[in-house]
């Protein structure tokens, strides 16, 4: 992990859940806005429902941060990533986020 490589701004979001009156709604807040290296890591297209759903997964990778869990997500150029995997790099040294794009 370079920080010259570290070249594109991301947010991370955190679900909260709030009261609307009608019951519980989830809602995502934001975490931190930080710098990270951004790597395509693949996709596919695959049949679903009977629709042809496409899948884009990428890897995020940015200093280390406590507490990040599957539940968050990623936002990169206004497209929200949901994490499916965090990984720890070194001793605390950053994070590993292995992402699929939702939506």
């Amino acid at each position: 992990m370079r920080p010259s490589e570290m070249d594109r701004r991301v947010t991370v979001q955190r679900v909260t859940y709030v009261d609307d009156g009608l019951g519980t709604i989830e809602e995502y807040a934001d975490l931190f806005d930080c710098w990270a290296e951004v790597r395509q890591s693949g996709g596919r297209e695959y049949l679903a429902a009977a629709q042809i759903t496409a899948e884009k997964r990428v890897v995020f990778f940015l200093r280390w941060f406590p507490g990040l869990v599957v539940t968050d997500r990623v936002i990169y150029r206004n497209t929200p990533h949901n994490i499916e995997e965090v990984r720890e790099i070194g001793r605390r040294d950053g994070v590993e986020l292995h992402t699929v794009a939702a939506g």
